[in-house]
């Protein structure tokens, strides 16, 4: 694989310098969106924002092995998520292998409503099982494919299919719910 340019060469080569400035820098440019994913994976913020310290730190003391094979942020982002799937499994939370979905109703599209706001979305994925939630996270949120998703968490595609296609359905049935209560507390107002 040839290397990849990247719009931070500079800083990512003071950084590997030591340039304590520079890796301040790189840190506030990625900070934002890997808490993000480590949010999205860990379902709470104390947990996020350990993960984050825990990846930066492994960002910088790895610093040397990042070739420009990949982009940086994507190389930053492999990092986080393989720190918050190790946090799960040291934590022996054993992530739930679903059997196939049975055939309760149409799955058919990969798209959930688009009129829905994202914030609902993740509020609802907060109510999903780990494994879900995470298979969740990484098709939708993080573009990964069921392949890669299996690689990762040392799964089988299909186990990576159920999952994220149990987890789909629930968040349609909470969003589903939380659009009824919304209606009949509209609707008992009146």
């Amino acid at each position: 694989m040839g290397k990849v340019a990247s719009i931070h060469h500079e800083l990512i080569e003071d950084s590997k310098r030591g340039n304590n400035k520079a890796r301040f820098q790189l840190y506030q440019l990625y900070s934002k969106a890997m808490f993000n994913v480590c949010y999205r994976m860990m379902n709470n913020r104390e947990d996020a924002e350990d993960m984050l310290q825990e990846v930066f730190l492994l960002v910088f003391t790895r610093l040397e092995s990042f070739r420009y094979e990949s982009g940086f942020g994507t190389w930053v982002k492999t990092i986080a998520i393989r720190t918050c799937i190790n946090a799960l499994k040291k934590r022996k939370v054993e992530l739930t292998y679903f059997e196939q979905i049975n055939d309760l109703g149409s799955t058919d599209d990969d798209e959930i409503a688009p009129e829905l706001k994202t914030e609902q979305i993740l509020k609802a994925m907060e109510n999903l099982p780990e494994g879900g939630r995470i298979v969740f996270s990484l098709y939708l949120l993080e573009g990964y494919d069921h392949g890669e998703i299996a690689q990762i968490l040392g799964i089988t595609e299909s186990t990576s299919k159920s999952q994220y296609m149990r987890a789909k359905r629930r968040v349609y049935e909470l969003l589903k719910e939380q659009q009824n209560n919304e209606l009949w507390l509209a609707f008992a107002d009146k």
